[in-house]
């Protein structure tokens, strides 16, 4: 049975394939259309999923699209009746659920098919759909399973537990009420107005003190049962002229919070303006202001689970750096996190949740890897090289058949502080480049992260660069917490942990999905993917899961004594890199001084390394 899912009229669409359970392919829009976070319907997604499956349109046997425009009827209504939003708020709400209505016609125009000539459209609910990313890809045969994000289908939190192939609902949170709501907040409050910015706050946050966590605390009081509610004085996105923009491009949300917020932390800051101590302290505050609500939820989640394992999903779930004290401040032994948390992910949890919860399907597929995209040959590199004005006198390139050799020169140039692209294999599925579209380089020079910011990546210097690292070393470089982000930046010991938790080792976590803490003896070895408190996001380099980049890894550890590269996404201010065209492209735009791709390296003229000596065969 092939079974279509999609994520659409969200940002971040996306679009995925299963074949009897398993799954073929996963592609975000935004990859093709080449806008962050595009909004819209994922039509080159579909399309591509598609050609990767083999199939034409005629043999899809269903389609799950991940939102129900009924569901909560009678919560949408009590909401109108009680809190009198404006009419254009009403309105846009309403014509955001006339757009699903007519999810057919946007359908049937990306497969080049008539209304009439469409499979069976299952509308799943948002919630369940990341509930369903989550479980159903998990090695867990038993789980509890929470959902976190700004909101979707009028639901911002939601949990269950997960066994076998059913998930059974347990609670949830409803709009206005969201811990991604107030992350967002006070992310335009500081200065970061764009869709996806809360990553940024993340980032700044190791900057500041906990000096606003009271003020912070104010704006969302806790309840029983892991339930809670926004302070809604202090915002505007459930009653006022709040503006929302689903259309084809980047989604974007008018202002979020009142004057109020102001009266509570101050003046807000203006884009591009001076980040302050104030402002980093402001984002400090709240990163540990929304562990204690996450762990709060999660918390009860276990108490009415009684679960060892938990799954996790939704844009909430996308703070690496809460993932990784889970288990130190819950009884959670062990949390999985699927790559495409985000709603990108719900397209995949559509099409499970169909497969399982309505066809009642056994179980038989285990995400333990990220490579579902797009892949290409490289027989065209060459030729676009040579294109290039002046190619012979600025550039050498080579193409191997030998994967080993390919390494060794490549590590050789990391080694020789070179800053390397690497596009390799099936384009990664998620938000993360995982070894197949990465921009590398050595970790142990601390200025590394200086280059790739100013020759590179032009983006914020506060922001941490990642660790790739054998999965065998894991241990050897990393630990796991003691206690909260405020706990632990206070230096006030080690919070009290419930009993039965363990976070006292670092997770071996293959999607680049939480963040533990160096050694302290390894972080002057690897200064260039440490942060500034001493915490990495780390990416464990399995050889089952990514050969190619285990190897590579390998190769670069027998030179320099070091299992971990510095890996950055192969993009500069734009999504990911799809084509071997986008990367060469993004390479001779950019300084880095080589690029990878698939097995054709191409270097910089003239290129001082130790590896431009090796002139033997290939």
């Amino acid at each position: 049975m092939q079974i279509l899912g999609i994520n659409a009229y969200h940002g971040d669409v996306s679009a995925v394939l299963l074949n009897d359970g398993d799954l073929v392919a996963a592609l975000e829009e935004e990859r093709f259309r080449r806008i962050k976070h595009v909004a819209g319907f994922p039509t080159k997604a579909i399309q591509r999923c598609l050609d990767i499956g083999g199939i034409d349109a005629a043999d899809l046997d269903h389609v799950a699209i991940s939102r129900d425009p009924s569901a909560h009827f009678g919560k949408k209504v009590q909401f109108v009746l009680t809190n009198r939003p404006s009419l254009k708020l009403v309105w846009e709400r309403a014509m955001s659920s006339r757009k699903v209505t007519n999810v057919e016609a946007d359908l049937a125009e990306a497969l080049g098919v008539t209304k009439r000539g469409l499979p069976p459209l299952h509308n799943v609910e948002h919630h369940p759909a990341h509930l369903a990313s989550a479980f159903f890809v998990s090695p867990y045969e038993e789980a509890a399973v929470c959902a976190l994000d700004a909101m979707g289908d009028f639901v911002s939190t939601s949990w269950a537990m997960g066994q076998g192939n059913h998930m059974e609902p347990l609670d949830r949170v409803y709009y206005p009420h969201s811990l991604g709501l107030l992350y967002t907040a006070i992310t335009q409050f500081l200065g970061f107005p764009y869709y996806g910015d809360e990553y940024k706050v993340m980032g700044l946050a190791p900057y500041g003190e906990p000096t606003y966590t009271d003020e912070i605390r104010e704006l969302i009081p806790l309840g029983e049962d892991g339930q809670f509610e926004l302070s809604l004085g202090y915002f505007r996105h459930w009653q006022e002229d709040y503006d929302m923009n689903w259309e084809e491009g980047r989604p974007d949300f008018g202002k979020i919070y009142t004057p109020k917020l102001e009266e509570l932390l101050g003046p807000e800051r203006e884009p591009e303006s001076e980040l302050t101590q104030r402002h980093k302290d402001i984002a400090h505050s709240l990163q540990a202001v929304h562990e204690e609500n996450a762990f709060h939820v999660l918390n009860a989640v276990h108490e009415q689970t009684g679960a060892d394992r938990l799954c996790l999903a939704g844009g909430v779930a996308m703070n690496s750096v809460a993932n990784g004290k889970v288990r130190a401040n819950t009884p959670f032994e062990e949390v999985y996190i699927q790559p495409a948390a985000a709603d990108n992910g719900t397209a995949l949890g559509a099409a499970y949740h169909v497969w399982h919860e309505e066809f009642g399907a056994p179980r038989s597929f285990v995400m333990n890897h990220t490579l579902w995209g797009t892949s290409y040959d490289d027989d065209r590199v060459p030729e676009i090289v040579a294109d290039q004005p002046e190619a012979a006198s600025k550039y050498q390139w080579t193409t191997y058949d030998d994967l080993d050799r390919l390494c060794k020169k490549t590590a050789q140039l990391l080694a020789d502080g070179k800053v390397v692209g690497w596009f390799r294999g099936r384009m990664e599925w998620g938000a993360r480049a995982l070894g197949n579209r990465s921009i590398l380089a050595d970790p142990g020079r601390a200025d590394a992260r200086d280059r790739i910011n100013n020759r590179v990546k032009y983006r914020e210097e506060f922001r941490p660069f990642a660790p790739s690292i054998l999965e065998e070393a894991v241990g050897e470089y990393f630990t796991g917490h003691t206690g909260t982000y405020a706990e632990d930046a206070e230096e006030s010991g080690p919070a009290p942990r419930p009993e039965g938790g363990s976070g006292h080792r670092a997770a071996p976590d293959p999607f680049m999905q939480q963040v533990y803490p160096v050694r302290e003896e390894k972080q002057g070895e690897i200064p260039a993917v440490t942060h500034v408190d001493g915490t990495g996001r780390l990416q464990a380099v399995g050889k089952d899961r990514n050969p190619a980049y285990h190897a590579l890894i390998s190769a670069f550890a027998e030179k320099t004594g070091t299992p971990v590269v510095l890996n950055t996404s192969f993009n500069e201010n734009e999504p990911i890199v799809e084509s071997p065209e986008q990367a060469l492209d993004c390479f001779f735009r950019t300084a880095m001084d080589a690029v990878v791709v698939e097995n054709t390296l191409v270097m910089r003229q003239p290129v001082e390394t130790a590896a431009s000596e090796d002139t033997g065969p290939q």
